[in-house]
């Protein structure tokens, strides 16, 4: 017990667990629309569309959250807007336009001179946050997850069926857009902690685990932000002993996590369903 105490007797492991904590449990709730509805590629574009609003938030003087949520923003409206109007596929524009801005990010921060830390923005510093960064993330982060419990239902429906959310009088757009600006802004709050590249597996393999588990979405929220919470605390305490970043610890407990479940999840399981099948020949 003392072993996964002593790590959290330290003020920067506290705020390391809590400040993983606020991004787990929103990113795994929102993990579960994005699997659902196929945007798993759209999180990875937001998130890779994020660096060059940081750069010029930096420059501008205002606070980098601002400028990373208004081109995440600007990465996931265009991509509707141009997958809407030309022959191309979401997929191939969402390519196109995150390639893009992530490049043009790139070229910025290379070209200027900043006290930013490229390391920490692609990857997370979660060992270098203060209370002050954990309460930030915190009115970020709660807001979006109470928004997509209470949502829930309305969000399903149009994950599966967007035309029959339309037909039974649901607000598409409103909904589209929402969800949207959830995604951002769950980003947004997540690269102090883990970062524009691993916020990716934060964003997707909750949902990806708990969808293996479960065929009812209220349990696969449960399972989702369990799995998140439960990962994040033993990643934490488990860096401190490996002498290793928290975040990628959690992203790798996370990718174990999804393996074993597709191995052994007790009905999708692939070893359980050729021990059915096995069984149904005898």
């Amino acid at each position: 017990m003392n072993v996964f105490i002593e790590p959290f007797s330290f003020d920067f492991m506290q705020q390391a667990l809590a400040i993983g904590l606020l991004v787990a449990a929103a990113a795994a709730a929102l993990s579960c629309l994005l699997v659902l509805k196929g945007w798993s590629l759209m999180g990875d574009a937001v998130s890779h569309a994020v660096l060059p609003g940081i750069v010029l938030a930096w420059l501008a003087g205002v606070p980098v959250l601002v400028g990373a949520f208004a081109t995440g923003m600007l990465c996931a409206v265009s991509t509707g807007y141009i997958s809407a109007n030309s022959r191309l596929k979401e997929d191939a524009v969402m390519g196109i336009v995150f390639s893009g801005l992530f490049a043009a990010g790139v070229l910025l921060f290379t070209s200027i001179e900043t006290s930013l830390h490229l390391d920490h923005v692609l990857f997370g510093d979660m060992l270098g946050v203060s209370w002050r960064d954990v309460l930030l993330t915190g009115s970020l982060t709660l807001p979006a997850l109470a928004l997509v419990i209470l949502k829930r239902k309305d969000l399903l429906v149009f994950a599966f069926d967007p035309q029959h959310a339309g037909v039974i009088g649901l607000n598409t757009r409103l909904l589209h857009y929402g969800l949207l600006s959830l995604l951002s802004l769950v980003i947004v709050a997540s690269i102090k902690a883990v970062g524009i590249i691993l916020v990716i597996a934060v964003l997707i393999a909750p949902g990806a685990i708990a969808f293996l588990l479960t065929d009812r979405f209220d349990s696969m929220l449960c399972w989702a932000i369990g799995i998140a919470l439960g990962a994040t605390i033993i990643g934490v305490g488990a860096s401190y002993h490996l002498d290793s970043a928290p975040a990628p610890t959690i992203v790798v407990l996370l990718s174990l996590v999804f393996i074993a479940v597709f191995l052994f999840a007790p009905r999708s399981g692939i070893l359980r369903r050729r021990r059915v099948r096995a069984t149904d020949r005898e």
